[in-house]
């Protein structure tokens, strides 16, 4: 089916079959019928009940099969155990969309995730697509089409206008509807996605971006299922100006198991969330509220090079309650040059150097206040301007609202902040498309992602020859000892230390001394818990001493591992240990980390994530987010560390992606020089199961 047919079954149907309809306006069954009239659609209604011959006015079916007209679209809502009878009748009227209602599918465990089995073999190889099971509907405001059981709509009308809303929350669309009211923005379309058994957020939001009444795309997440669709979608929507802002919840983790890496433990959802939106072009938001005031923000704008904030107030109080917070989200605010100030001077406006422009008493005033604001629009010492405005917002809206209404806004970004509660100059601002903000959170957290805001990133090409020989050296291994993870890791172009393996504690080693000696053994991730590490042994005797110790330990410690030997690697030195981890998310896909090496990174939560592969140009910014890397980016006169060498190497690290069954890997440390990088450890985890690399 085109994306069009699926468009206009879904949005625009002029016929619909209610399965299940019911003509009793307590129960959520007779919504639907009701609501479509309600809102005004003048296609048909073909009501299915075995025992009404009409209901509300409308001539009622026994069956789908005695329906006399072409359905475009059914939706179903009959108990749980009748479903797949109601669809397998829509697919032999071959409806081209079913949205199903009913509930008691995968939200509801093992057995559940069964029948919703059920229903996708029930449309496998059909032409008819499935929105749920357990969705409570959807809503397009061009066509009058409420297909729906939210109760939000027997009250509310709903205005048309460019935001579209896909949420994994059913029961959240009728507060989403009803905020975006308050705020007196306009919807296009809005649609909960259920269980997204068939159609998902990625796909259905993928039809929006091609829909011209829609203008922003707004997303309600619980977790991310469709990873490559969504990225996709995400990817075109940047391309056609039409931001995509997600509120997802799931920032905290409760009851996360603990991972065999580091990595996995620094890769946590919410970071992976987070970098998953960041690369693919998306906007996500904290607050609810800066779900529906950021769109006009960001209307018809790409990404800045720089994120430079201006702020000019009228209450200092008020701006700082944005200020601050931003601050801590790293947002540059900057005060005005010498040239702004000495150009308003010869207006007879006096501003100082300050980084917030605070006109507490002067900007009771309309011409000093739009001054001002127009010297910092037109300013290219910054990319966004903050307005801050005190109680005139409430009381005197013709001082500091007309202002910024009249204002040369240009190409700059206009946010604006109102400390009172003043409905009627936020309705101002909206009719103008300004950006006007009710909490200091949201406006600061509007802010935040703004200057987190990037252009998709940048998707590298494989290295083939490289991938292949990894590829050669892993096929055979369940799961790779720490040697053979790190021949995987060299033959993808990762520097490493000279190593050798001990068959046992008398075998001859030529390296030279000191060396690290540590156990070999698939089984064991953590060596030094296990006993099974010893470092700067000295000599020959030592190293055997050594060797010895470490199995006897292991072995008591560890009677049933698999031991491969003992590894010995020359001990290298270097400015600083950098940690470089990969894990396959289970939501977003391959992630590359780098960090300070060994446990600080994951203890100071210092480490960089982008998803996997990367440039070396990207791990080069990945190195430059790292706040304990600055020892190597030629702090204070310390010596420089070969950054180039580490990008190169995180680079082809991150080639791990193209290896289906590698769960986590992990270098630990990666070894800084001044010139070159080499690296002491490897760790490789498979995935379960039989994945094919």
């Amino acid at each position: 089916m085109s994306d069009q047919k699926l468009y206009q079954a879904i949005f625009d149907p002029r016929s619909i079959a209610l399965i299940g309809a019911s003509g009793d306006e307590r129960k959520n069954t007779s919504r639907p019928q009701r609501f479509l009239r309600k809102h005004g659609y003048d296609g048909r209604i073909f009501p299915v009940n075995p025992g009404r011959k009409e209901i509300l006015g409308e001539t009622a079916y026994p069956d789908l099969a005695a329906v006399p007209e072409v359905i475009d679209h059914a939706f179903i809502m009959v108990a749980t155990a009748a479903v797949p009878v109601a669809l397998r009748q829509c697919v032999a009227r071959n409806i081209p969309v079913v949205t199903v209602y009913s509930d008691g599918f995968a939200e509801t465990g093992a057995a559940g995730r069964a029948r919703q089995q059920e229903l996708n073999d029930i449309i496998s190889g059909s032409n008819t697509r499935l929105v749920g099971p357990n969705c409570i509907g959807l809503l397009s405001t061009q066509t009058h089409l409420a297909l729906s059981v939210n109760a939000v709509l027997e009250k509310l009308d709903i205005r048309p206008g460019g935001l579209a809303i896909v949420s994994q929350s059913g029961s959240m669309m009728g507060g989403l509807m009803s905020r975006g009211i308050g705020r007196g923005v306009g919807f296009s379309k809005l649609i909960s996605v259920g269980n997204e058994a068939d159609l998902g957020v990625g796909e259905l939001a993928g039809l929006l971006v091609d829909d011209p009444h829609t203008e922003a795309i707004l997303l309600f997440m619980e977790t991310i299922r469709d990873a490559p669709m969504l990225a996709l979608t995400a990817r075109r929507a940047y391309a056609a100006g039409k931001p995509v802002i997600v509120y997802k919840l799931g920032r905290s983790e409760v009851g996360r198991d603990l991972a065999a890496s580091h990595t996995g433990a620094m890769a946590g959802t919410a970071q992976a969330a987070d970098t998953f939106f960041k690369a693919h072009g998306m906007l996500r938001v904290d607050n609810l509220e800066t779900l529906f005031e950021l769109p006009a923000l960001v209307k018809d704008r790409k990404p800045a090079k720089r994120h430079r904030a201006a702020v000019m107030t009228t209450t200092g109080g008020g701006a700082a309650c944005v200020v601050d917070r931003a601050g801590t989200y790293g947002v540059d605010v900057v005060g005005p040059p010498d040239a702004l100030i000495a150009a308003l001077a010869q207006q007879n406006i006096s501003i100082n150097a300050s980084r917030v422009t605070d006109l507490t008493l002067a900007g009771a005033k309309k011409e000093i206040y739009g001054g001002v604001l127009n010297a910092l629009l037109a300013s290219d010492h910054c990319e966004l301007v903050l307005a801050v405005v005190g109680s005139s917002a409430q009381f005197q809206p013709q001082i500091a609202i007309e202002p910024i209404l009249e204002a040369d806004r240009r190409d700059k970004l206009l946010a604006v902040f109102l400390a009172p509660h003043a409905e009627a100059s936020l309705k101002l601002l909206a009719d103008a498309g300004v950006a006007g903000f009710r909490t200091p959170e949201s406006c600061a957290d509007a802010i935040r992602a703004w200057h987190e805001w990037r252009a998709p990133a940048q998707i590298p090409a494989s290295d083939a020859p490289r991938i292949a020989a990894a590829e050669a050296l892993l096929r055979g291994h369940a799961q790779p000892d720490e040697h053979q993870a790190c021949t995987v890791f060299a033959a993808l172009g990762v520097p490493q230390a000279q190593a050798v393996v001990m068959a046992d504690a008398d075998t001859a080693v030529h390296l030279p001394f000191p060396v690290a000696a540590k156990i070999l053994s698939p089984d064991i991730a953590h060596k030094t818990e296990a006993g099974g590490v010893a470092l700067n042994v000295g000599d020959d005797m030592a190293l055997k001493q050594a060797a010895r110790d470490i199995l006897t330990r292991v072995r008591t410690q560890h009677p049933h591992a698999r031991l491969n030997g003992i590894l010995v690697r020359h001990m290298e030195q270097g400015l600083v240990e950098v940690i470089v981890g990969y894990k396959h998310d289970p939501q977003v896909g391959p992630l590359i980390v780098i960090g300070v090496g060994g446990v600080l990174a994951e203890i100071y939560h210092d480490f960089a994530m982008r998803l996997a592969p990367v440039t070396p140009e990207t791990a080069t910014e990945m190195i430059a987010e790292v706040r304990g890397l600055a020892v190597i980016r030629g702090y204070r006169g310390l010596p420089r560390g070969d950054c180039a060498a580490l990008a190169l190497a995180v680079a082809a690290f991150s080639q791990l992606a193209a290896f289906a069954d590698i769960a986590e890997a992990e270098i630990n440390p990666l070894i800084v020089k001044t010139e070159g990088v080499v690296a002491v450890d490897g760790l490789i985890v498979k995935r379960k199961g039989d994945v094919p690399c």
